[in-house]
């Protein structure tokens, strides 16, 4: 058993250095088309040194954040240094940089990438939709294909040197507090841009989305790129490392069979890696296909290549069991459903976009109304699939004996992540396209190209609707487990100390309840910090965007020459988002700390299924309601319900700047605050053991 766990370490590097290589060979791929056109070259040159001169400022940020993290964990981390083992400490002190270190490089070479490719897919544009997707499409898999390397070679090589599982809680906690705030300042950045340049650009002056005259049109760019390449994948990241951890520390602490299922949740996560390596190299369109059905069939075929490849690693592999793989197997399932009930809701070609369409002809108020209703409705589906899979896990593996009903929960869990290397691709792809319209109308490319790169970004949007519900639900899932990790880690503080252990959580406990009720809340309060800093920041940004048209002569006529001051407006989204970045990640860290030290174990139980709940419905709501609204205003803006100019247009814009917001900065932001809160309790329980006020 030993001798096979080992073989698993091997090939987990082996199919890491794979994806690696893939990935340089994607890069090379993509460097190689051709990109003639000057002004496209100059502008994607900008947008490429503003979203480098963003993420230089705020990873200098958050490596001070960094280095203090490790300090403390350092000192206090699992335990005390002057009480327990110090060499424990180092290690997850070191195991929490190497994740915060790994999650900074692949979302930093991703935006590289990413900002390489959109100039290219415009230009291919001019051939056909077929080119120009395969270059969006190819760029997006080198940050898949890193995202899920860096995973898997991260957790594969920290187990193998240390051999404790537990020291994992470090490597996932770097991983996720990078994440939360790359997620929250990138957000903050982009939709400050995007809702800056739609309300002056579209509803105030009339001139279309990527006009150069809009000062605010380059930060939007950018915003693409340190938003929804860099962010998303830094979540995606931290999403992928936490189940892993979490699966992987349940499984040494089952009794007997340690080997087997240490052995199967390496097993799975490598071969999930093999299959969107697979998946990736056979994505295809045809000459005048369609790009959604090209990225949703990419989707199925890694699905199925996934489920045979751990299929007949079970059958081969001696202490592999059925129930784990059926636990796997249904969440992978249940994930590929939450994001086809997603695609219903997000979908122009579908009825409900249509129908808050319509609704805009009405008014922004009925385009707000309608948005809200069916978002709220849009959750419905997801958290059904979450309870279902958590529930078909649980007692799928339950017969197998104490513990494992969590641990098949956790392999719910994996399985829903095991094809994050495609899902990242598929997400990745939707700003590179963004993009390219954006550069295809600057570099004046012609209509029926704008309309060839409009179709890629329509498609885009969707996909990323559809990414976001996989994620979310897939966090809904590695709480649940990192729940069980919790109440694991906080029994062997309770058995040392000499208390009851903890059965669950009983909400007629007042203790319990108490923190339910605060769990609760962290989710909104969150959510609403974020969104006032895009608030905040887009309103300093529209002051300028005023001030240019008002002070450059020629500006607003376009006349030849006369450009506007772009790296104001980039300047003002960079100071503003890194602002704002750091005090709503704290709130919802020092609640889990206060929690902790009032109520012990007890109480952050509580808090972290308050947490769990309100936060998953809030990150659907508004990841889907975004979604819809984007969606709804590019239907109108192709020519229907009155088309460009329109009343039903400008409504639609409207409700589209309330959804950015919703659905780029506070909705996926909240799935990485459930996990980092998950964590911080698991790291902290010992301490929250030992000191509390009403234990």
């Amino acid at each position: 058993m030993e001798s096979q766990l080992t073989l698993f370490y091997g090939l987990c590097v082996l199919v890491a250095v794979l994806a690696f290589a893939f990935a340089a060979y994607l890069y090379l791929w993509v460097k190689k088309q051709p990109q003639k056109n000057k002004t496209i070259e100059d502008v994607a040159t900008l947008i490429r040194n503003g979203a480098n001169t963003f993420m230089n400022r705020e990873y200098k940020i958050l490596a001070v954040f960094a280095l203090i993290a490790a300090l403390l964990i350092l000192v206090f981390l699992p335990s005390p240094i002057w009480k327990g083992n110090a060499t424990a400490n180092i290690a997850m002190a070191v195991s929490y940089i190497i994740g915060a270190v790994l999650s900074a490089v692949a979302g930093k070479i991703g935006v590289l990438v990413a900002s390489l490719s959109n100039g290219r897919s415009a230009e291919a544009a001019q051939k056909g939709i077929k080119p120009a997707f395969l270059v969006g499409f190819r760029g997006g898999a080198v940050m898949g294909l890193l995202v899920v390397g860096c995973a898997l070679i991260g957790v594969a090589v920290v187990l193998w040197i240390v051999g404790d599982a537990s020291i994992l809680l470090g490597f996932s906690f770097g991983a996720s507090s990078l994440a939360l705030f790359a997620k929250a300042g990138g957000g903050i950045f982009t939709k400050t841009a995007d809702v800056s340049a739609d309300l002056t650009g579209k509803v105030e002056l009339g001139i279309p989305e990527d006009d150069p005259r809009n000062p605010a049109v380059i930060a939007d760019n950018v915003g693409d790129n340190v938003g929804d390449v860099a962010g998303m994948g830094a979540d995606l990241f931290d999403s992928n490392v936490a189940a892993m951890a979490s699966a992987l520390i349940l499984a040494q602490t089952l009794s007997g069979g340690e080997f087997a299922t240490v052995s199967m949740v390496l097993c799975y996560s490598l071969l999930g890696l093999l299959a969107s390596i697979i998946g990736i190299a056979t994505a295809r369109i045809g000459k005048n296909g369609n790009p959604t059905n090209a990225l949703n069939s990419s989707t199925y075929v890694t699905t199925a290549v996934y489920m045979v490849f751990t299929a007949v690693a079970t059958l081969l592999f001696e202490g592999f069991s059925w129930r784990i793989w059926g636990a796997s197997t249904t969440g992978l399932l249940v994930g590929v459903i939450i994001g086809l009930a997603t695609d219903y809701f997000t979908d122009d070609s579908k009825p409900i976009v249509k129908k808050v369409a319509h609704a805009s002809k009405s008014g922004p108020a009925f385009t707000i109304l309608s948005g809200v209703s069916y978002g709220f409705i849009s959750a419905m589906p997801a958290m059904i699939g979450i309870a279902v899979s958590a529930l078909i896990g649980y007692n799928i593996c339950a017969p197998m004996g104490e513990g494992f009903a969590i641990f098949g929960i956790a392999m719910a869990a994996v399985g829903m992540l095991s094809i994050v290397g495609m899902i990242i691709s598929n997400d990745a792809y939707g700003p590179i396209v963004d993009n390219a319209r954006g550069l295809a109308e600057m570099g004046g490319l012609g209509e029926e190209t704008i309309r060839i790169a409009d179709e890629l970004d329509s498609a885009g949007n969707t996909v990323k609707a559809v990414t976001k519900g996989f994620s979310i639900g897939a966090a809904g899932l590695t709480v649940i487990s990192l729940l069980g990790t919790f109440m694991s880690e906080a029994n062997h503080a309770l058995i040392a100390a000499g208390k009851e252990v903890l059965t669950g959580f009983d909400l007629m406990n007042p203790t319990v309840f108490f923190g339910i009720l605060i769990g609760a809340a962290i989710p909104a309060v969150f959510s609403a910090m974020l969104i006032l800093g895009v608030d905040r920041n887009a309103q300093r940004m529209v002051a300028e965007i005023h001030r240019q048209f008002n002070s450059i002569k020629g500006l607003r006529e376009g006349k030849a020459g006369v450009k506007p001051d772009y790296d104001r407006c980039i300047d003002i989204a960079t100071t503003g988002s890194l602002r704002e970045l750091i005090p709503a990640g704290m709130v919802a860290i020092i609640a889990t700390v206060l929690v902790g030290f009032i109520g012990g174990p007890c109480a952050v139980g509580g808090f972290l299924m308050g947490n769990i709940v309100s936060g998953l419905l809030l990150s659907l709501f508004m990841s889907n309601a975004g979604g819809l609204w984007d969606n709804s205003k590019k239907y109108v803006e192709a020519g229907n319900e009155g088309g460009k100019g329109s009343e039903a247009h400008k409504a639609a814009v409207i409700g589209d700047t309330v959804g950015d917001p919703f659905k780029d900065t506070a909705g996926p932001s909240i799935n990485t605050q459930i996990t980092v809160v998950s964590l911080v309790a698991s790291l902290l329980s010992s301490l929250f053991v030992s000191f509390s006020i009403f234990m």
